[in-house]
């Protein structure tokens, strides 16, 4: 297929098939009409550009991952989800349609999210602890109760979903690559999802041959900054941070699952990984 005929299907409605949906497992969509946030140039810097994931349908970029990950679980004919959560993973979750969704979060999470999701009608187990302590206990139940775990790289469409980034961000800087893409990070999905869809279009010759793929800049807080500490040691996998506090709960994820493929990443790519102040 052309990249013109692409394209064109591309741009299809949303409730035919999902924008990318070449690139896509294929299935039949559980979408509420995810993808295609506007990238926004920066006032005060004007080569800096903001994708704003906050239009996609549950406020944030989680609505991408959930719908791949909730269109492939129904495919396979699993009804019962459980996912621990810092908040915005819950809510797309829940919101997603033909599914029991079990949701573990931390006791101190966003009301916002917690009000989303018990809205939606999930089973909401509140946790004294952070989103490890929620992983596990998720993980200890999880086969009593007939749960499957949609946690973060337990199962491979999340990155499916979170890859769309990346064809978007390329198609809107007219099929060339920013020279860099910073990344809060928290679980690090995202990062992954997006070198993930680099690579995909290098091989299919949707980039120029020149085409640099971007530097990948990890930020985290530095009240929860694993990610930056072992980069700045020159480690592979990180450690977990102790009393991870910020005011980004998204972000308080004291030890990614996947820390030793976002740090691998950010190797390859010539990247860093930043603390800053929240």
């Amino acid at each position: 297929m052309s990249v013109t005929t692409w394209l064109r299907c591309a741009r299809a409605p949303i409730a035919a098939a999902w924008p990318y949906a070449d690139v896509l497992p294929e299935a039949e969509p559980v979408s509420l009409g995810e993808s295609f946030t506007p990238m926004l140039r920066s006032r005060e810097n004007p080569n800096v550009f903001i994708k704003d994931e906050g239009q996609n349908p549950t406020g944030s970029f989680k609505a991408r991952e959930l719908s791949l990950a909730v269109t492939m679980a129904c495919a396979y004919g699993l009804r019962k989800l459980a996912i621990p959560s810092a908040g915005n993973a819950a809510g797309a979750l829940a919101a997603s349609a033909g599914i029991e969704a079990y949701i573990f979060m931390p006791k101190d999470v966003p009301r916002a999210n917690l009000i989303e999701c018990q809205t939606y009608g999930a089973q909401v187990m509140l946790i004294d602890g952070l989103i490890g302590d929620c992983g596990r206990l998720v993980g200890e139940r999880k086969q009593a109760e007939g749960w499957f775990d949609i946690s973060t790289l337990k199962e491979p469409f999340r990155v499916e979903g979170k890859k769309t980034m990346g064809y978007e961000i390329a198609e809107q800087m007219n099929w060339t690559l920013p020279d860099v893409v910073i990344y809060p990070t928290g679980g690090g999905v995202g990062l992954i999802g997006m070198w993930k869809a680099f690579d995909e279009m290098q091989q299919l010759g949707w980039l120029p041959s020149s085409s640099r793929r971007s530097k990948m800049i990890a930020v985290q807080s530095t009240g929860c900054a694993p990610i930056p500490k072992a980069w700045d040691e020159g480690k592979t996998v990180s450690e977990p941070w102790p009393n991870a506090h910020t005011l980004a709960p998204g972000l308080r994820v004291p030890k990614a699952y996947a820390d030793y493929l976002i740090l691998d990443i950010l190797y390859q790519s010539g990247g860093a990984a930043v603390a800053v102040s929240d």
